[in-house]
């Protein structure tokens, strides 16, 4: 399973348990083994972009994901 943590670096202290685990959760549904990882640590990015701005859904975080490295994604 994919994890957020890498990611985090010096943005660890800034999210509690239940934010962690909502923005893995996100992470592994959109990690795919064929991804570079450029495109994995931008998908990470956005993530916490918006888990800093109080997202905690999942499915949400996700999609600003999607949106990040597919700009003509819908975001709904």
């Amino acid at each position: 399973m994919a994890s957020i943590l890498p990611f985090l670096r010096v943005n660890a202290d800034h999210f509690d348990d239940e934010a962690t685990r909502v923005m893995d959760i996100a992470c592994a549904e959109l990690q795919d083994s064929n991804l570079s990882d450029a495109v994995r640590e931008i998908i990470a990015e956005r993530i916490i972009e918006a888990a800093k701005r109080g997202e905690r859904h999942p499915q949400r975080l996700c999609s600003v994901a999607i949106a990040a490295v597919s700009p003509e994604q819908k975001i709904g």
